[in-house]
């Protein structure tokens, strides 16, 4: 019963953050249509999520576990408690700013620990795996909920309207039973003897860690899985609005495709994963990512000037375009995974700070990277760059699988 409260207390907390952090590219179409807010300038919304979090995990990430995983879930649940309350308050974009700079820090904070708290559940690679995709599944489960919930708020007459903000009042108080469901949790300190002694230690060996070939190649790839999915899923809702010329509401609601795959796609993972290996596995998955592009970006071109008023009636593209987040989804997990379980548990949470990092940095990139190319030259042009990360992943993959093979020949 203690294990599955405290699995129950994690997952709840990804849940939360889901619906925060996925709702960008909601918040950026609804920045554009009622704050009058151009495209490159939205798009800085990643930035203040993505670079927040970076920063945090970089200084801060080794010396999580001296205050313990469970204070720096509640500090970070309260944070986030705070700023949805005063946001629709105040209701202009530079709270929207900060709002995303607070979930920013405050997820360092929750990623680290859950991570952290997941290494200390699992004694293996493929039990650590396996739990490590569920709790990924239902972080989608969570973005998935989080589209259905912000379509709610949308007023569908009204463009201008900046009713959808009031949406943060009841996040609020979910992230506030969150907190309290955390601190009923009988999650332990850990062994602090082998953390480094001060921050600024810790800041080092952090650098030391991520020097080594196994890191840096694994690091890289992340870089290059986030950039990819945050490209396509936060400007996939201003797509489907000026590319397929869905309605607002519907835009949001067509984009929960791509969180619902992405969580099904994490949550089989982590039964197949329990038979087969990693590396196969995610080299199908790359092919197929590049086959979707290939094959369905082209039948949004040239579609018909019929009018689209619910789910119902939107053109077949915008149910098969999202569903490429079925097949990338477990790429992330099972990277972090692999990495992780190469570790002794000491090394966690540095490891963990670094994959917060990397991750913040591809999602910001990937985001501005998309946004100017969608502003410049199109929603197609920007989704079809997507197919060089992709081709890149598929190369750092191979150097990947053959440094853990190094590391675990050497490992004592």
């Amino acid at each position: 019963m203690p294990r599955f409260i405290i699995i129950a207390a994690i997952a709840t907390s990804y849940f939360v953050f889901a619906i925060l952090l996925n709702s960008v590219g909601t918040v950026i179409l609804q920045s554009i249509n009622s704050l009058g807010i151009t495209k490159p300038e939205a798009s800085t919304l990643e930035g203040f999520k993505d670079l927040s979090i970076a920063f945090v995990s970089f200084f801060i990430a080794s010396q999580i576990p001296r205050i313990g995983y469970k204070m720096a879930l509640m500090i970070g649940l309260l944070i986030v408690t705070i700023a949805c309350l005063v946001t629709p308050i105040v209701g202009n974009f530079l709270i929207i700013k900060l709002l995303f700079a607070c979930i920013g820090v405050s997820f360092a904070l929750v990623k680290v620990s859950v991570y952290s708290i997941i290494g200390q559940l699992t004694n293996s690679t493929k039990a650590h795996s396996s739990l490590l995709n569920t709790i990924e599944g239902i972080f989608m489960l969570g973005s998935l909920s989080g589209y259905w919930l912000f379509s709610l708020y949308v007023d569908p007459l009204s463009a201008e309207s900046t009713d959808w903000l009031n949406v943060y009042y009841p996040l609020a108080g979910i992230t506030l039973l969150t907190l309290l469901l955390v601190g009923f949790s009988p999650i332990s300190k850990p062994n602090t003897d082998k953390i480094k002694s001060s921050t600024t230690e810790g800041f080092v060996d952090m650098i030391r860690m991520s020097y080594q070939p196994l890191v840096l190649v694994f690091v890289i790839s992340v870089f290059l899985y986030v950039l990819i999915e945050q490209g396509i899923g936060t400007w996939l809702p201003t797509f489907n609005s000026e590319i397929l010329r869905l309605p607002t509401d519907v835009s949001v609601q067509m984009t929960s495709i791509f969180a619902a795959a992405l969580a099904i796609g994490r949550l089989l993972a982590g039964q197949i994963l329990r038979y087969i290996n990693w590396y196969p596995f995610l080299n199908g998955c790359l092919v197929m990512m590049v086959m979707i592009i290939l094959l369905i970006l082209p039948l949004t071109s040239d579609l018909p000037n019929q009018p689209v008023t619910n789910v119902f009636n939107a053109p077949i593209a915008a149910y098969l375009l999202p569903l490429i987040g079925l097949i990338m989804a477990p790429v992330y997990p099972v990277l972090n995974s692999v990495m992780l379980s190469s570790l002794e548990r000491s090394k966690h949470a540095a490891m963990t700070g670094l994959i917060v990092i990397f991750s913040a940095l591809g999602g910001t990139t990937g985001s501005i990277i998309t946004g100017f190319i969608f502003a410049e030259f199109g929603g197609q042009r920007a989704f079809y760059m997507s197919i060089v990360p992709m081709a890149l992943i598929l190369i750092s993959l191979y150097f990947f699988k053959t440094s853990t093979q190094k590391h675990s020949v050497a490992k004592p």
